[in-house]
Parts: structure tokens; C-alpha cells; sequence
């Protein structure tokens, strides 16, 4: 299991507007590529995210995948492209470049649960 956080480009308080769609997407994309998404919550301008996946796939697959789908497709969804191009208007971006990812080795998967269900 891992923990990922993603962030807002420019930090940008997006998941005020965006956070259920993008976590909609992201458990979509989850299913499609085997990864167990355990617990998922969104702050103004970042997600923290509790996944599971087989060693087949390395975390910075993972992260990749989760990012450029998820922007690829909130881009393209329900004219979403009207407000974004407002924030983003050089390039069709949503997330920063870097991402956090940590084992949770020793500590429990309900304290990490906890951890992000009490975030946003």
C-alpha cells in the first residue's frame, strides 16, 4: 500500500470546484488498471489518496497514470474547459509536476485511513 498526494498546479484551490469529479475519474481509472483505491479525500488545492497495487506496477506508473488520465479527461468533461482555460491558459494542465508517495510500512492502514478521511 501507498500514500499519494497530488497538488494543484500553482496550487490552485481547484478541488473546491473539481474534487468530485476528479475523484470520480480517479476510481475509474483505478478499476480500469487493477489498483485498489482505499480511501481518497480532497483539500481546497490538493488529493491525498490510499492505494494498494501489485509489485507488477511501480508507484511512478501509478502516479502517471493517475495524472495524466485524470487531466486528460477533466478537461474534456462537461465543459470544464471553459473555467480552466480562465487558470490554465498556456497549456491544458491540472496537477504540479511533483507528486509525495510514501510506504506505510509500520504504521497501521487505519491510522493512514483516519489521516485522510479528516483532510479538506
Amino acid at each position: 500500500m501507498a500514500h499519494l498526494i497530488f497538488v494543484c498546479k500553482y496550487r490552485k484551490r481547484l478541488m473546491l470546484t473539481f474534487g468530485d469529479e476528479i475523484k470520480s475519474i480517479l476510481y475509474s481509472i483505478a478499476e480500469d488498471h487493477d489498483i485498489g483505491i482505499i480511501e481518497m479525500e480532497a483539500d481546497k488545492d490538493h488529493i491525498h489518496i490510499l492505494i494498494s497495487y501489485s509489485a507488477a506496477k511501480s508507484v511512478l506508473e501509478i502516479v502517471r497514470l493517475f495524472k495524466q488520465i485524470s487531466t486528460y479527461r477533466i478537461w474534456r468533461q462537461n465543459d470544464n474547459d471553459l473555467i480552466l482555460r480562465k487558470h490554465f491558459w498556456k497549456q491544458r494542465t491540472f496537477w504540479s509536476d511533483g507528486y509525495f508517495a510514501c510506504s506505510i510500512g509500520q504504521v497501521s492502514k487505519d491510522i493512514i485511513e483516519k489521516y485522510i478521511q479528516t483532510q479538506g
